[in-house]
């Protein structure tokens, strides 16, 4: 199978105008040549005629005959023939040849007419009359070797004229495309070149006007979505890792100590639940970043109560705040609660802060659920250091951890930063009030 002609828009654009002024300049030397030759013909025609009739003034009417006056320059001319005839007798000719001859007496008697005959002349009949009589005709011939030799180099000189007005409009047209296109030249292997080592790199020619711009808009745009494509799947990683860090933790805690020693069958009845508690809470991690991401795409069209949600997220860290002697105080309504966001969407969103709660509070962590006009808002304070004001929002920033987190080991700074944002996914957020009398946060989200 053979592979189709592929041609670059240069050379298509290069061949359109090249083709365009090859057929004007085709058409332009016909049209110059042709309207060339009927006025050289129309001039010789003229001057024949003139010749004619200066001939006929010059003759003589006696009774009813033409005169022919012999004058010193009457035949002298042979160049340019008369022939002078009464009815179709010749009275002077002139010595040429036989064809010449015989289509000038053809022209005898006949009405006043011009004819060619062959390459060489032109002849003109001019009808002799007097008071309303014919009495005889006059015919002049023009050579036209001075006229076909001008015809012949006008076409030659507008021929070699167009060539080089084609040449010229050629080499013109492939600079001026190759100035004109180098921008989209460069513009396409910075793009690829960004898209491969530096996706922050943007073009930035304002507000499209004409077609370079618009390009460059789509350039930066398609950027864009690249960069933002790879943002989202390397907080995603990061997300992820976060989330799955804490359980995988306590799973490899739970099996080295069941593979350090012999241990009862309860005691391994116990770590497993351990480890299956922990499985569960990576497997609900994992549903939750998808749920997310649903989210994000708006594919979710689900409600969920947020008091589940938040006696779950509560059950979840219940451990782990035993084992630093907090004390995990639920307020939820009675009557449910409804938003349109997935069960575990809403716990991914509490969780992180009542870790976060967990780790600085001293002894006491409160979840309150309220509604609040068209809002639910889980209220999480803890009585820890608390947040400053300086730091109230980039504590919510990945990667980064508060001052009261100076001298804690562990954390990647990740949970608030995933809780705020699958907040605001859901058209909610989080909100940190600073103040000395400990953590306080606050999540607001849409009722349903």
């Amino acid at each position: 199978m053979t592979r189709p002609l592929r041609i670059g828009v240069r050379r298509r654009l290069l061949l359109a105008v090249i083709g365009a002024v090859a057929l004007a300049l085709a058409i332009g030397v016909t049209a110059f040549n042709l309207l060339l030759d009927q006025r050289l013909s129309a001039s010789a025609t003229a001057l024949a005629k003139a010749q004619a009739a200066a001939e006929i003034s010059e003759l003589e009417v006696v009774g009813g005959r033409l005169i022919v006056q012999e004058g010193p320059d009457a035949q002298a001319t042979i160049g340019s023939p008369v022939w002078v005839f009464s009815g179709t007798t010749a009275l002077e000719a002139p010595r040429v040849s036989t064809s010449i001859s015989s289509a000038a007496t053809a022209l005898a008697g006949g009405p006043e007419r011009s004819v060619r005959v062959g390459e060489t002349i032109r002849l003109y009949a001019l009808p002799v009359v007097q008071s309303g009589e014919r009495i005889g005709t006059v015919v002049a011939g023009i050579p036209l070797d001075a006229y076909d030799e001008t015809a012949t180099i006008a076409f030659l000189g507008s021929l070699a004229l167009a060539i080089v007005l084609l040449g010229a409009v050629t080499l013109l047209t492939h600079w001026i495309l190759g100035r004109a296109l180098l921008p989209v030249s460069r513009m396409t292997d910075d793009a690829a070149a960004w898209s491969a080592h530096d996706l922050h790199r943007r073009f930035d020619l304002g507000e499209p006007y004409d077609e370079l711009t618009r390009l460059a808009a789509t350039l930066d745009t398609l950027l864009e979505r690249l960069s933002a494509s790879l943002r989202h799947e390397q907080r995603f990683t990061a997300e992820l890792s976060h989330e799955l860090r804490t359980p995988l933790a306590k799973i490899a805690a739970e099996t080295e100590l069941a593979l350090r020693r012999e241990r009862s069958g309860d005691d391994y009845r116990g770590s497993l639940e351990a480890v299956h508690r922990n499985a569960e809470q990576m497997t609900r991690t994992v549903d939750a970043l998808v749920s997310a991401a649903r989210q994000e795409a708006g594919l979710t069209r689900t409600t969920s109560d947020v008091r589940d949600a938040v006696r779950e997220a509560a059950a979840a860290v219940r451990d782990g705040a035993a084992a630093e002697g907090i004390e995990i105080l639920l307020t939820v309504p009675s009557e449910p609660v409804t938003v349109a966001i997935e069960d575990e969407l809403l716990e991914r969103i509490v969780q992180p802060l009542l870790d976060n709660a967990i780790r600085y509070g001293q002894s006491t962590v409160s979840v309150a659920l309220v509604r609040n006009g068209t809002n639910a808002v889980v209220e999480v304070v803890d009585d820890g250091a608390g947040v400053g004001a300086d730091e109230r929002d980039r504590i919510f920033e990945p990667g980064t951890r508060g001052t009261a987190a100076t001298n804690m080991p562990g954390g990647a700074g990740l949970g608030l930063a995933l809780a705020r944002r699958l907040a605001r996914s859901a058209g909610g957020d989080i909100v940190a009030r600073p103040g000395e009398a400990g953590g306080q946060f606050s999540v607001r989200l849409p009722l349903a």
